[in-house]
């Protein structure tokens, strides 16, 4: 009855049995990776604004530095900046934990991938809008506030909508530097059970569950905006 009960849990090679056992778990570690998701992008978006404002200066120098930030963290591997942040932070007097590490990094990354989505949308937008509204009395950064960013932002929707994704699978890279999240629960978890199939199957359908709700918001974002236009 035994070998049975055992068999009965193992459908299609799979032992479903491990699989309920360690579920909660991996909801916590879910809870962690949407948490460095939210601080990340809340990071990436403060540091986007930044840089598309230098992108889009007058001045060249600030135009510079804002578009050498943009290839610098576009050009270089995400993995590569986690490290430096959190194993060469030390060297230079940076003390982060893992969490904050990983957090900080990906935000930075992803800041300079949501700069270029924020400014193509700014871009997009006819010159005349910024003109008329110039013709009109409003100032540079008025014009840029009420005007050209309101019609600019159904534009950026998407584009940010697919670095947030991108974000939330990056985030298995924080594993690396012993980040307890999805990834690095998997990790360990294969370790003492030997049994990856069902471990990463399990990692896997609850990214999808995360990338699927954050497609979905950002769906009705998308449709809200338009409905406003």
């Amino acid at each position: 009855m035994a070998g049975l009960d055992a068999r009965s849990t193992q459908g299609f090679g799979m032992d479903f049995a491990l699989i309920l056992r360690i579920f909660p778990v991996f909801i916590e570690a879910a809870l962690t990776t949407v948490e460095i998701s939210v601080i990340s992008i809340t990071i990436g978006l403060g540091v986007a604004s930044i840089i598309t404002a230098a992108r889009l200066s007058h001045i060249a120098v600030v135009r510079f530095l804002g578009a050498a930030y943009v290839s610098i963290f576009r050009g270089t591997p995400a993995l590569i900046q986690i490290f430096l942040l959190y194993f060469g932070g030390p060297q230079v007097g940076i003390q982060l934990e893992p969490f904050a590490a990983g957090a900080i990094a990906l935000g930075l990354n992803i800041g300079a991938y949501m700069a270029e989505s924020i400014r193509g949308g700014i871009l997009a937008v006819d010159r005349g809008q910024m003109e008329a509204a110039r013709s009109l009395g409003f100032g540079s950064g008025q014009a840029m506030r009420w005007i050209v960013l309101p019609q600019a932002a159904k534009l950026m929707i998407r584009p940010l909508g697919v670095n947030a994704v991108a974000l939330v699978k990056g985030t298995a890279l924080v594993a690396t530097i012993s980040v307890v999240e999805l990834t690095y629960t998997a990790q360990r978890f294969i370790g003492s059970t030997y049994k990856p199939f069902e471990i990463f199957s399990v990692t896997a359908v609850l990214y999808m569950i995360l990338v699927y709700g954050l497609t979905l918001l950002t769906g009705a974002l998308d449709r809200r905006y338009a409905e406003e236009a």
